[in-house]
């Protein structure tokens, strides 16, 4: 005789997903799309793709650029904190620049947010951060994914990825070949940690016991989580002119492997960048984490970005030029080394006293 349970009538919305709560999302972020829109993209959500014209954006002989990346556990610190607003714009900015850095403008962007259970508020709350993000890099949020994966996630968690297309005109394309010897290394300061190390962040934050919700240290004026949570830049509309003007050898973003290890992938063989780090004043929060981490100046220079974002490598002939285009555009710009003979690698060096060390110091990575 058949029990209760065979008989039993299922749908998917007592497995754990609600088709309603995925479609009111749908038609909650929309109009955020849609304020993304850019010559080549009028995106409207809801179709199986996007569509993108390149010869309305304005290019003749493109070619196509595409990058995916995600925001590492930066993620879980907005879940914790109830900081979901912002997040979104550190997802699009790891995947705009490193589009930039081919010397690729960024087109059309995508985003992937996968949760345990959905909550349509904390995810429009992501998606318009997505959308900022987009709007702040030029490019046109086309469509996107959301996945509600019961026994995926724990309650309250959630992932986000993201994917980027970008075309540069044939030619203009940047690969490194252009770097020669004697070329000048330009740093654009960043706006914080960025969307890297954070599991070293996270570490400390437990072992140490910080405060997040309370005044920072090394500032008073902003509370220690806002700090750690501050976006990740974005160079896309400051560098995107200076690229196409032909006076841009090279950019590094400097994200995971920090300084040390980001800048020689961008380099030809038998060429090697040394970085002084006494180009810049050495930021309070990286002071604080280098401190709370005893952390050496080798390992912060693999680790966080040290108040670096990205790095520039030009002639020195368009040094002054280059430089007050970038403050005109906004960036706080540093002379920060210069490319020499040698190895394909990277020197970060400091004298007395840098990055609290005691005595003169250099890092080196060969690539």
């Amino acid at each position: 005789m058949a029990n209760d349970t065979d008989k039993q009538s299922y749908s998917y919305e007592q497995a754990g997903v609600s088709i309603a709560a995925g479609n009111a999302l749908v038609k909650a972020i929309a109009p955020l799309a849609r304020a993304t829109a850019r010559p080549g993209a009028d995106p409207e959500l809801g179709g199986f793709g996007g569509f993108f014209d390149l010869k309305a954006a304005g290019y003749k002989d493109p070619l196509l650029v595409a990058g995916n990346d995600g925001v590492g556990t930066k993620v879980k610190l907005a879940i914790d904190h109830d900081r979901h607003e912002r997040i979104g714009i550190d997802l699009v900015a790891m995947c705009v620049n490193d589009l930039i850095v081919q010397g690729a403008e960024p087109l059309l962007f995508l985003d992937y947010f996968a949760t345990g259970k959905l909550d349509s508020g904390v995810a429009e709350r992501v998606v318009a951060g997505i959308a900022e993000g987009c709007k702040l890099a030029g490019c046109a949020l086309i469509g996107g994914e959301t996945a509600e994966m019961p026994g995926m996630y724990a309650p309250g968690d959630y992932d986000l990825a993201g994917f980027c297309v970008g075309a540069v005109e044939r030619g203009e394309q940047l690969t490194g070949d252009r770097v020669a010897a004697g070329d000048v290394l330009i740093g654009l300061a960043s706006s914080g940690v960025h969307s890297n190390g954070y599991s070293l962040v996270r570490r400390l934050a437990a072992d140490k016991r910080w405060k997040l919700d309370r005044p920072a240290l090394f500032d008073p004026d902003v509370l220690l989580i806002e700090a750690l949570i501050e976006p990740t830049r974005i160079y896309v509309k400051s560098l995107l002119p200076l690229i196409r003007s032909g006076r841009i050898h090279a950019l590094a973003h400097i994200t995971g492997g920090g300084l040390l290890e980001n800048v020689p992938r961008v380099l030809p063989k038998e060429l090697h960048a040394r970085i002084d780090v006494g180009g810049w004043k050495q930021p309070r929060l990286m002071a604080f984490l280098q401190a709370q981490g005893n952390i050496g100046p080798g390992e912060m220079a693999r680790t966080f970005n040290c108040g670096i974002g990205m790095v520039l490598a030009a002639g020195a002939d368009e040094v002054p030029g280059l430089l007050a285009d970038l403050a005109a555009a906004g960036e706080t710009a540093y002379v920060i080394g210069a490319i020499e003979p040698g190895p394909r690698g990277c020197t970060v060096q400091g004298a007395d006293e840098t990055w609290g060390a005691r005595g003169t110091w250099e890092a080196v990575h060969l690539a």
